[in-house]
């Protein structure tokens, strides 16, 4: 094939990933690309089972760069450290992760369930009083997640535009990672005020129990990366899935029928399989090779770049038949739209929680709800990594 262009794990047709992508992953399933500016090739993965495998294999490829001294010219990118869990290693991977997984556990998430109800009632008024021609995006889709992270952690309501902002612009790639980076850098520079703002006046929110239960132990450097990871794979991903999830239903009225009266299992399995269709984080956090192996048969040098695209690894014909198409009665199925191994999304189950109560309660307010204009006009929101709509004007 042709030289493939760094940002092809970034788009789509609609919401499906180009075909070329398809075809490298049945032509060409791990393939070197050259990221723009720099001269740094690093290595796709196409193929579902490649990708679970490197995801899982934290003994062989690494999060931490600041560790791995073989990175050469990828420092001048590595200046910048994101904080949260996404780009470190054991042990102090397993030490922070120790400290959050109790809050993500269902029987700490269920006590959330009438705060996200709440939440959604309210945006699903809000959306009503916009009237004909709101965006479903700006009214529904953005807020509820905002909201229920904003409560999660203790962050007072009127801060959610400032975490909307934080959120978006870390995300889109436009060709210049300093841009990227910085962003990261104003992020972080907000959490860390917010944590010491805890810190000072502990509330009952997921900050202030973590400093009441571990105090001095975690920094507040360390804290305020988590709760970024938080705020940032918790927050557009969710208001990326509704929105895009409410534009795949609509354009079928037995699939709004269906959740809108599916029972709590049926619910449950089309919100999977709209994960899984959908795959809105289009690629995970990259790992670096701590040593020459062999990965699907391609061999990969110690200290090089390894990224995997989720979404073509979620509509590999491996998983089953017509997996490039949203089939709600599929089920749940061991898909990778949360990543895998020990970086799995810590928040899934909550991610999950959210799509399961915002989805149906829309369509039971708004049982007519449909695009307003031609479906073929939705704008997509490209060259991102969480893949999204720019809006999403609705009638009903």
């Amino acid at each position: 094939m042709s030289e493939v262009p760094f940002v092809m794990p970034l788009l789509r047709d609609g919401v499906n990933p180009v075909e070329e992508l398809g075809a490298l992953r049945s032509e060409q399933p791990i393939v070197q690309l050259e990221i723009p500016g720099i001269g740094v090739k690093v290595w796709l993965v196409t193929r579902y089972d490649d990708v679970k495998a490197f995801l899982g294999d934290h003994a062989r490829f690494s999060n931490d760069f600041s560790k791995v001294t073989e990175a050469g010219e990828l420092q001048m990118l590595l200046q910048q450290d994101p904080g949260g869990l996404g780009m470190i290693d054991p042990p102090d991977h397993s030490r922070l992760r120790k400290i959050l997984t109790p809050e993500f556990t269902m029987r700490r998430l269920r006590r959330l369930v009438p705060k996200i109800d709440a939440i959604v009632a309210a945006q699903l008024d809000e959306v009503e009083k916009a009237g004909q021609g709101a965006d479903l995006v700006e009214h529904y889709a953005m807020p509820i997640p905002a909201l229920v992270i904003c409560d999660l952690l203790g962050v007072p309501y009127e801060e959610r535009d400032e975490f909307q902002k934080h959120s978006q612009d870390r995300f889109n790639f436009t060709g210049d990672f300093s841009d990227s980076l910085g962003e990261i850098g104003e992020s972080l520079k907000y959490m860390g005020g917010v944590v010491a703002k805890i810190r000072q006046n502990p509330n009952d929110g997921l900050i202030g129990q973590i400093i009441a239960e571990h105090g001095d132990a975690i920094t507040d450097v360390e804290l305020a990366g988590l709760a970024d990871g938080i705020l940032t794979g918790g927050h557009e991903t969710t208001a990326s899935m509704i929105s895009l999830a409410a534009h795949v239903l609509m354009k079928n009225p037995d699939h709004v029928a269906l959740m809108r009266d599916g029972d709590d299992k049926q619910v449950s399995d089309i919100v999977d399989e709209l994960l899984r269709y959908l795959t809105v984080v289009q690629v995970p956090f990259p790992r670096l090779a701590k040593e020459d192996l062999v990965l699907g048969g391609q061999q990969i040098k110690a200290g090089e770049l390894v990224i995997g695209s989720l979404v073509a690894a979620n509509r590999d014909e491996s998983l089953g038949a017509n997996m490039d198409e949203f089939v709600p009665e599929r089920g749940s199925m061991s898909h990778l739209a949360f990543s895998y191994g020990i970086h799995r999304c810590i928040g899934a189950e909550l991610g999950r929680m959210e799509l399961r109560q915002a989805l149906p309660a829309l369509f039971k307010r708004f049982p007519t709800l449909q695009h307003q204009g031609p479906i073929d006009e939705t704008e997509f929101r490209m060259f991102s990594i969480v893949f999204g709509i720019e809006s999403l004007p609705v009638a009903w």
